[in-house]
């Protein structure tokens, strides 16, 4: 199994005994609720279950006081009264009887999905756990969290399995100071907390929350809101909090459960793959338990669904990026930018939306559940019709099927399109007739015809070198034909885009490797090839996965032409970010030329495993970071969703 589910029923043991309209949000059903959801969707049987043990005090001192493990300790003798007394010195804060009991499962939890992960057991896993952590500090609670669960794992890795670059990824509705304080002065781990703010009037009103918070001393640079390749993380923890997911009382945002799997997914792409989450907040049982089970899912390699809505950066989320970027650019030489957009103005937004406790049962948090009702089973239809499938990858390489391995999963195609309907196709380019070539293509039309019918998510195909511009003009039009309404293409090497494709929207076509930038529409790019692992890192994140998202296609075609460059690694990382934007609904196009083991790592990834490393960073050079700043200056304004990307320079 590739992915652990820590869990134990003590942890619902915990609640409120008074009446405390603040924190009678953080109860057990938060537990309950998405495992319970986890057993429906069949979710939980496909992970390795590990019951959770009791992290030891000498593990609770990693980050915590003595003397604050003592007073916790004290907790479990102590009357409703007593309680009540010593919660009020905290900042929304309860105890229980079972509060030390629970909170030093919730460490144990995170400290045994890192073991199971770290040792190999499992690539990535989820710690379903309460109370949460990422407010915990080292002598106080804070904000229903008691002992640091995340900082609790990330030092424990450190000691215990002797890593020396941790990335943890906090995308809780709130800022968490706790693992910012305790890592604000260490460089071994970058910190990276996605959180309301509101300049300050969103809880916990911390000054420190801003964009200009980015560490002290040699940990300078290491408190940052983006996590960056050249950082190259040994291990990823997650405080996932789920109080940005539509109809929370707290966060008061409007996240649907699909975008925590498109996080998780592009979170897979670093430190091997080797990912640990944690549970944090999540106030509304539906939001959270489907929320969950997204995040699982991803963690498990299953295609992300497609994202709705409109593709548009919001004005507030442009502001807090440029300040980022302002921010840490001392600090890093991939943010230091030349071309990008002044930062704007904080007066231009609204700060209406500065949230207050919210009591269940209470009119805002009724209306917040009537909407929140509406898009979770907006969410369920698109599961229904849009269902796991069973054959994630299909795999049709007849040069390479003697030297090729492939994991067990992959199904190794056989079949091949009927063939009057090759034939046909066939007859639109003359190099096609030749038989090895109508043999391919017809192997390349069953697969594409598995996917476009919804019996297969992905695949790979092979096609004879002077036949794969053909074969791919072929799979285009097939594509655009028979159902895919919006396709993106984007082809490596020397692929020429076919002259009389119509410019209707339906295709956007991008290559790489092109001889110059150049953008004839809005729909047309060509950008050349980056020299660097730092100029291919950069195109793809702040050009090619920008468009993709923008576009929002029903499926992605990359083909690997003639002298492509890339090598497999590269490949790898592109095929691998490219399963978000269309659902995983991804057909690899090879030319027979190429190395089965490039053919094997590309399986690999279709099936959502993570991509190989990309070995040393190096910056972009002047050149590869001028095309990109050029390409942006053309396409921003139709493409809204360049806005949020910056191109490298040295």
């Amino acid at each position: 199994m590739r992915t652990a589910l820590v869990y134990h029923e003590d942890m619902t043991a915990a609640r409120l005994l008074w009446e405390d309209p603040e924190c009678e949000i953080e109860r057990p059903e938060r537990l309950t609720a998405a495992l319970e959801r986890l057993r429906q969707w069949g979710l939980e049987q496909r992970c390795l279950q590990l019951a959770a043990r009791e992290a030891s005090e000498a593990e609770l001192g990693l980050v915590h006081s003595p003397e604050y493990v003592s007073l916790l300790r004290g907790t479990q003798t102590l009357s409703t009264r007593e309680l009540q007394a010593l919660s009020g010195q905290y900042d929304a804060v309860y105890f229980h009887p079972s509060t030390f009991h629970c909170a030093r499962l919730a460490v144990g939890a995170a400290l045994q999905l890192v073991d199971a992960v770290l040792t190999g057991a499992v690539h990535n896993g989820l710690a379903l756990v309460r109370p949460p952590g990422h407010h915990g500090q080292r002598a106080a609670a804070n904000g229903f969290c008691v002992f640091n669960n995340v900082a609790i794992a990330a030092k424990y890795a450190k000691r215990r399995h002797g890593l020396h670059r941790i990335l943890i990824v906090d995308w809780d509705v709130h800022h968490g100071q706790g693992i910012q304080y305790i890592f604000e002065d260490d460089p071994s781990v970058l910190y990276f907390s996605w959180h309301r703010y509101e300049h300050g009037h969103f809880w916990p009103y911390l000054r420190e929350s801003d964009a200009d918070a980015v560490g002290q001393g040699q940990g300078r640079g290491f408190t940052v809101n983006l996590p960056w390749n050249q950082f190259d993380p040994e291990l990823v923890l997650i405080s996932a909090g789920f109080d940005s997911a539509i109809g929370d009382p707290e966060g008061q945002m409007r996240a649907t459960p699909e975008c925590f799997s498109h996080l998780t997914q592009l979170l897979q792409v670093l430190a091997g793959g080797r990912v640990c989450a944690v549970l944090e907040g999540g106030y509304h049982l539906e939001s959270l338990s489907q929320s969950v089970c997204m995040v699982v899912k991803a963690l498990l390699g299953d295609p992300a669904l497609p994202l709705s809505g409109p593709m548009e950066p919001h004005h507030s989320a442009l502001e807090s990026i440029q300040s980022v970027r302002a921010a840490q650019a001392p600090h890093w030489k991939s943010l230091r930018q030349q071309g990008s957009t002044p930062i704007l103005n904080p007066s231009t937004y609204s700060l209406e939306r500065r949230a207050s406790p919210v009591s269940p049962g209470g009119p805002k948090f009724k209306a917040a559940e009537a909407q929140a009702s509406a898009a979770l089973s907006s969410l369920l239809d698109q599961l229904h019709l849009n269902p796991t499938l069973p054959v994630r990858t299909a795999v049709s390489l007849t040069a390479l099927d003697a030297a090729l391995v492939l994991p067990a999963d992959v199904l190794r195609q056989e079949g091949s399109a009927p063939q009057e309907e090759t034939r046909a196709w066939a007859r639109l380019h003359e190099a096609l007739a030749q038989d090895k070539a109508l043999t391919a293509l017809g192997k390349v039309l069953h697969l594409l015809n598995g996917i476009l019918d919804g019996q297969v998510s992905s695949g790979i195909a092979a096609t004879p070198e002077p036949a794969a511009a053909p074969t791919l003009d072929v799979v285009i039009r097939r594509s655009l034909s028979h159902g895919a309404r919006r396709l993106l293409c984007v082809a490596v090497g020397q692929l020429d885009r076919p002259a009389d494709l119509a410019d209707d929207g339906r295709n956007l076509w991008l290559n790489i490797r092109g001889k110059e930038a150049a953008a004839p529409s809005m729909f047309q790019v060509s950008v050349p090839l980056p020299g660097t692992t730092g100029g291919f890192v950069s195109c793809v994140l702040a050009l090619v996965l920008p468009l993709a998202y923008g576009f929002q296609p029903d499926l992605v075609l990359v083909a690997l032409g003639p002298a492509h460059g890339l090598q497999a690694p590269q490949a790898a990382l592109l095929a691998s970010l490219l399963r978000g934007p269309a659902g995983g609904r991804v057909l690899v196009l090879l030319e027979q030329g190429s190395t089965s083991q490039l053919a094997g790592i590309l399986a690999r990834v279709l099936q959502g495993e993570a991509p190989p490393g990309l070995g040393p960073f190096s910056m972009a050079s002047p050149e590869d970071t001028q095309a990109l700043i050029y390409l942006r200056g053309q396409l921003e304004a139709e493409w809204k969703m360049l806005q949020v990307a910056a191109p490298q320079v040295p």
